[in-house]
């Protein structure tokens, strides 16, 4: 698939990690109030649906969910967070975009820049890098339960352009209009996922090894691991063995 992004393809082995720390019930809890604006029912909110479901995969309480999603549609009194991308350059070179949600843009576009400039890295203007990058809807399937065969038929059915093996996972891309459909065709077809989202994938890509490759992956885990940032999205291309040791 052209544009494939190594690190979207490592980013669920965080996820683990993550829940532990309790930042990703943060995170989803943040993006399900955001996807509420437009809605609270799920069955006419495609966003929160799949904020919603990728929630419930992740074991996030159902009454936390209710919760969220009446605070982002006006029902309950909460935190009004805005939602911004910001965008720049890493380590090597390497072309980073960050969707954020919060309730402080002052201070969060402080502490990225400060950030992207610990790792040697700088924040950007608007469309610095964001050129470099097309919105793509990717599904993440368990690539032990299920045939590759299988994964691409019911996927390319049901609207999917492509589909990749990204080591632990296959990657199912799809137009992010497409992304519901393709979702509930695989779920149907008892395929588990691991996660669906609507992400910006890189046109090109920066092959970075040793040192350089390992600083590219401390910024970005470091940015991923920042409250306020919700997904992240880079042009790193690190060859899978190394991308294993580093990833360890």
């Amino acid at each position: 698939m052209s544009g494939h992004s190594k690190w979207s393809s490592i980013k669920h082995k965080k996820a683990a990690k993550d829940a532990k720390r309790g930042k990703l019930f943060t995170k989803l809890i943040k993006e399900i109030t955001v996807a509420a604006r437009n809605g609270g029912d799920i069955n006419a909110n495609p966003r929160l649906r799949t904020a919603v479901l990728t929630a419930r995969a992740s074991s996030l309480p159902n009454d936390t969910i209710d919760r969220a999603i009446k605070k982002g549609s006006g029902q309950l009194d909460g935190q009004t967070f805005e939602e911004i991308d910001y965008e720049g350059y890493g380590p090597g070179g390497v072309a980073v975009m960050a969707r954020v949600v919060t309730d402080n843009r002052n201070r969060t576009v402080s502490e990225l820049r400060f950030l992207f400039s610990k790792h040697g890295g700088n924040l950007g203007e608007a469309n610095s890098v964001a050129w470099m990058f097309h919105k793509r809807g990717l599904v993440h399937v368990e690539k032990a339960e299920v045939d590759e065969d299988r994964v691409m038929e019911v996927a390319l059915e049901a609207g999917a352009d492509d589909v990749v093996d990204a080591g632990e996972t296959f990657e199912v891309a799809a137009a992010p209009e497409n992304l519901e459909a393709v979702r509930a065709a695989l779920e149907q077809a008892n395929v588990k996922i691991v996660n669906a989202e609507v992400t910006m994938v890189p046109s090109n890509t920066v092959h970075l090894t040793g040192a350089a490759a390992a600083s590219a992956l401390k910024f970005l885990e470091a940015l991923e691991d920042h409250d306020d940032v919700q997904n992240v999205s880079a042009n790193l291309d690190v060859d899978p063995a190394e991308l294993e040791k580093l990833s360890a």
